[in-house]
């Protein structure tokens, strides 16, 4: 069986998570799950990275001491990742023992082969790079002090005994290394741009420093630790089993190695494509096959920043999007390798005409014209006219053309391409359906053939695209492979097995399952009016970061906006309420939010009303509380009440004026 391993660069714990983060991981996703869909032994791998002084000061900062911070950032992006369902194998991290083990065993190995000398430096660094700059390289601010090219933010002269990697004796390896292998640094235009700063020449590297306590030792010298670049980048190898015990160590780590594809954003490509490999070679190890450097997620055309205002929240993707959706859109929106444009109205635009009227339609359509035409079960290929024959046989076609265009593509990283394919035979089929007219064909009396092989051939489409688009949708696909009376996890069919009419959808008997809708359409203008109320939100929550400490009350504990805006409070109506069996102070209410079901809530407020006066009044009710369970029954939400006198007699808060149900309180 080949193998196939699969890396994102491991995400620095100095601030949150963002959409470049999801992105890079949700690149790497697809890619792992597409290998192993083809009967490739696939190993994913994403992390953190966890030292240096920028962490430090992060938690310095933060109050915290530096693990509890680590800890804690760490946990975000976790998750943040969650509701995705990544597949990866490992999430490494670089405070890990095994990780520190293996980097001392590389650091040892390049220095016993004459890569790593002691001596003294002197320059430029940037802690947010965690990189030293020529003077030539850095910016004149107006009071003469240097900043960072990258960041815009003053230098710090530094001035240390250091340990030296010999970069400088890797310069013509490299460019042998980019000439002969044109694959190893993608797209061709950053591997011009790598090419072209390596012959200008490459000056050794300080690889420790004294000034840093946050990291890994120095083998026999621990008053130094290894440069945090060092760190991050042996992450590929130790996590693996390079140095350790990780996985069966050596063992697996021979098994992996070389990685196959290395996933980078373009602002760190020097360090994997300049670095990287000349510290492989040092320590006589194999090269990754591939380095890809994606772009950069702009917005409105600009870079995001939460200054302009025009970041992506992954709170509010995740909130207001299904995880497919956004899946579905950063790979078809991006050309993989350029910059792209990021907006919430072009994620709405292009859910609802792509999923909702594309695939949520196809499979919505195919699948109630079989409930309602064939009760339920697919039927065979009937035998119909010359001319359907032929438009079925270019359905047909033209999935299999789709096959072959996603497998090239996708081989190449060209995702929007594989996916414009995909919608093709989509497309097709659609008009097959619409122009056969299977509503008009279930009227007559000689039409039955013809609507058998339109529905056979619309289900066959519909499953040969479920198992197509795995790798892109696997939440949305498995509900479809479901609703088509499949059994199993579609993610484990391999489209090299199957076969026109094959699995369950060999002719009449195959039973639809529950149809349910897939992508349902969203509402643009209600979603990007509540994301907008989302967002000046989360902006008054920034600016409050920066307003005054005021010091607080006798016995009140302050909050911040953010901390409010968290709490969801809609109106409610009660439209049921009853006691609860053998509990004296629980009433059980059904409350319509203005969601398709009214919720149950429970609350304790028997001993003080009546259920049935209760009935039709508005309420205000906490809908993002986590459900819990009372006497055997779950709730939903909770009332709000004010609690009065000294026995805390709850009162419940209400309007004076009409507001309709589910309006939300802020």
């Amino acid at each position: 069986m080949n193998k196939f391993y699969v890396t994102t660069p491991i995400y620095y714990v100095n601030s949150h998570p963002h959409l470049g983060h999801l992105y890079t991981t949700l690149i790497a996703d697809t890619v792992a799950r597409y290998k192993r869909q083809r009967g490739f032994d696939t190993f994913y791998l994403t992390g953190t990275d966890e030292h240096g002084v920028n962490i430090e000061r992060a938690a310095e900062n933060a109050g915290l001491p530096v693990k509890q911070h680590v800890d804690g950032i760490v946990n975000e992006f976790k998750t943040a990742f969650s509701s995705y369902e990544f597949t990866n194998d490992h999430w490494v991290r670089t405070t890990d023992d095994y990780h520190k083990r293996g980097v001392r065993q590389l650091w040892q190995r390049m220095k016993e082969n004459g890569y790593i000398y002691k001596g003294k430096y002197e320059g430029w660094y940037c802690s947010n790079c965690n990189e030293f700059y020529l003077e030539a390289e850095a910016g004149a601010a107006p009071d003469g002090t240097l900043n960072c090219p990258v960041h815009e933010r003053p230098l710090d002269r530094i001035a240390e005994e250091s340990y030296f990697f010999k970069l400088s004796a890797f310069q013509n390896r490299l460019l042998e290394l980019y000439e002969t292998n044109p694959n190893f640094i993608r797209p061709e235009s950053r591997r011009n741009e790598v090419m072209s700063f390596v012959r200008g020449g490459l000056n050794d590297q300080s690889i420790s420093r004294v000034s840093v306590k946050w990291g890994i030792p120095v083998p026999d010298d621990p008053e130094h630790t290894i440069y945090v670049w060092f760190d991050a980048l042996s992450n590929y190898i130790t996590a693996i089993g390079y140095g350790n015990d990780q996985f069966g160590g050596e063992e697996h780590y021979k098994k992996y190695w070389p990685a196959d594809l290395q996933l980078v954003g373009k602002d760190i490509l020097r360090f994997h494509t300049v670095y990287w490999p000349a510290f492989l070679m040092a320590a006589g190890l194999e090269l990754p096959r591939t380095v890809f450097a994606h772009g950069m997620w702009l917005s409105g055309g600009r870079k995001m920043s939460k200054t302009l205002g025009n970041v992506i929240d992954l709170a509010v993707l995740q909130k207001y999007f299904q995880t497919d959706a956004v899946r579905y859109f950063c790979l078809r929106e991006m050309v993989f390798g350029q910059d792209g444009d990021f907006t919430y109205e072009a994620l709405l635009d292009r859910v609802n005409a792509d999923l909702a009227s594309g695939l949520g339609n196809l499979a919505s359509r195919t699948l109630t014209m079989v409930k309602n035409y064939c009760d339920g079960e697919i039927p065979a290929p009937g035998e119909a006219n010359a001319e359907l024959k032929d438009h079925a046989n270019e359905v047909r076609e033209a999935v299999a053309q789709a096959f072959a265009v996603f497998d090239r593509e996708f081989d190449q990283y060209n995702f929007s391409r594989g996916l414009e394919a995909a919608w093709s035979a989509m497309a097709r089929v659609d008009k097959f359906i619409s122009d056969a007219k299977p509503w008009d064909l279930a009227k007559q009396p000689n039409g039955r053939e013809a609507l058998n092989l339109v529905l056979h051939t619309a289900s066959e489409t519909l499953r040969h695209l479920a198992v197509l688009l795995v790798p892109v949708l696997p939440v949305s696909t498995q509900a479809i492979w479901e609703q088509l009376g499949e059994s199993g996890q579609v993610s484990e069919v391999a489209p090299a097995t199957l076969k026109w009419g094959g699995s369950s959808l060999r002719g009449a008997g195959a039973r639809i399952g529950e149809i349910k809708p897939i992508f349902p359409r969203l509402e643009k203008k209600k979603i990007m009016d509540e994301i907008k109320q989302d967002e000046s939100a989360s902006q008054a929550a920034r600016s409050a970061e920066n307003a005054p400490i005021v010091e607080a009350a006798p016995g009140i504990a302050y909050i911040n906006i953010e901390d409010f805006t968290r709490v969801e409070l809609r109106v409610g109506e009660i439209k049921t309420a009853a006691p609860v069996p053998k509990a004296d102070k629980l009433l059980c209410f059904t409350v319509d939010v203005g969601e398709p079901q009214p919720r149950q809530i429970l609350a304790g407020i028997a001993q003080y009303y009546e259920p049935e006066k209760l009935i039709g009044r508005k309420v205000i009710v906490v809908t993002n509380l986590a459900p819990r369970k009372l006497r055997g029954l779950e709730s939903q939400g909770m009332i709000l009440a004010a609690s009065i006198g000294e026995e805390g007699r709850p009162v419940l808060a209400g309007f004076l004026e009409e507001v309709p149900n589910g309006a939300k309180l802020k």
